[in-house]
């Protein structure tokens, strides 16, 4: 319990840093409230604070979200000894998860909207900044040589979780660049949707691989692409071009096109980036209302009402939570038909004394992947411990037959399967297994 209460004080520091942030940067009380009340309430943030093992996702946020409001005061009034103390939270960020490596973009956004260090408007207020004065403006090029030292630290944080990454798993990944790209095009507008609609969240999605269709990327890319162009034509509503490139930049290196699991997405990966849509949201909403005189009241009164909802959705999310058959079960549910669901469930549920049941998940992995060794060799071992012979002697051909089965399991394998003829009274296949197994060079 422990181990949890801490993620939660830690996601907890994280909502306030946020509204902090927001404020001391805006002027706007309310609406930095409400981007940190999303961010803290949202369904899709369970996981990395339930997960014991992503306090390093809260830990990152709040180094982020300290180095943001940092980067505020040097803008103020640049000087060497603010900006090292940008450099060390940036780094000490990095030092927790490597996904707040695109602070420095973020960085420059924060230079266009709220602080307008960047192209500053020639009324000196804009929209969204409850008429606090600009800070000192710089030129664009001024604004990004400032931030070479942070650009050298994410480049060498890039360098060496890259180089982590490959030797914790060797081998080629077995899909192209074009296919990642597609799914990372796909996943951006299922987090969006999951922002706005948060329901069938899980721990495990699996990566589609090449079944998405052209139709698919096509419309999640024109979807892209008319958020974009609108917010770039909204030149008074920097919160709006803010906002949208926070997310999608913040998250690039998560979206799998550079690969680091077989995942096609994670509720933790957005920790950090849906930041962003809560803030063109809550911006977006609260400029609108006061141009069409929306009454106060009521405006609070649906905003209540939301975060009412988010935390139903909330708590039963973390019911989901609450041990690993439960977890597994309804991550099935959410997308089912996916061998790895299937063996995680199979093995917590022979883990309790289910056995019976747990062979039963495996079974359906395998019928999704045949050529899985090891879900193979379970099964006959398990249908050759009931007595089920001719089962068993199926599961230990299609073992024997798959990839990846180490030369002791192999032999292992074609023994019992030599056992099970000599049974059945086939001396002649009981005796090539053997010959076999013997013929299979030992380690």
């Amino acid at each position: 319990a422990g181990h949890h209460i801490v993620n939660v004080l830690l996601h907890a520091l994280a909502a306030w840093l946020l509204f902090w942030t927001l404020k001391r940067a805006t002027g706007f009380l309310g609406r930095s409230f409400m981007v940190a009340a999303l961010f803290a309430l949202h369904p899709i943030n369970v996981e990395p604070v339930v997960w014991v093992a992503e306090l390093k996702t809260m830990l990152s946020m709040i180094f982020f979200l300290l180095a943001l409001d940092g980067y505020r005061w040097y803008a103020a009034k640049p000087g060497i000894g603010r900006y090292c103390l940008v450099a060390l939270l940036y780094a000490l960020g990095l030092m927790a998860k490597s996904q707040i490596i695109m602070l420095p973009f973020v960085l420059l956004l924060w230079d266009y909207w709220p602080l307008q260090r960047m192209f500053p408007a020639s009324s000196g207020v804009v929209a969204g900044t409850n008429e606090l004065q600009p800070m000192p403006a710089t030129r664009l090029v001024g604004l990004v040589v400032e931030k070479i030292p942070l650009f050298v630290l994410a480049i060498l944080d890039a360098a060496v979780t890259l180089l982590v990454q490959g030797s914790n798993h060797p081998g080629a990944w077995p899909y192209s660049h074009v296919v990642r790209l597609e799914n990372a095009i796909v996943s951006y507008v299922r987090y969006l949707g999951k922002a706005l609609w948060p329901q069938w969240l899980s721990i495990y999605y699996p990566h589609p691989g090449d079944t998405l269709s052209v139709w698919q990327v096509a419309g999640a890319a024109a979807l892209l692409l008319a958020i974009t162009v609108v917010v770039l034509l909204a030149k008074n509503q920097r919160y709006l071009l803010v906002g949208w490139f926070w997310f999608l930049i913040s998250l690039v290196p998560m979206s799998g096109v550079v690969h680091f699991g077989d995942q096609a997405m994670a509720d933790r990966y957005a920790y950090q980036p849906l930041c962003g849509i809560f803030l063109l949201i809550c911006w977006g909403v609260a400029e609108w209302s006061e141009r069409s005189r929306f009454p106060v009241p009521a405006l609070a009164g649906i905003s209540v009402a939301v975060l009412t909802a988010l935390t139903v959705l909330t708590y039963r999310q973390v019911n989901y939570w609450r041990d690993d058959i439960t977890l597994w079960s309804h991550a099935l549910q959410v997308s089912p038909d996916n061998s790895f669901t299937e063996e995680r469930l199979a093995g917590d549920l022979k883990a309790v004394g289910r056995t019976a049941e747990a062979m039963q998940h495996l079974a359906r992995a395998v019928s999704v992947e045949p050529t899985n060794a090891y879900d193979n060799l379970a099964l006959a071992f398990y249908e050759h411990e009931q007595g089920n012979l001719q089962r068993a002697l199926y599961y230990y051909r299609q073992a024997v037959r798959a990839p990846l089965l180490l030369s002791a399991d192999k032999r292992q394998a074609l023994s019992n399967m030599g056992h099970i003829y000599g049974k059945l009274g086939d001396s002649q296949h009981a005796r090539q297994c053997f010959e076999a197994a013997e013929n299979i060079p030992r380690d």
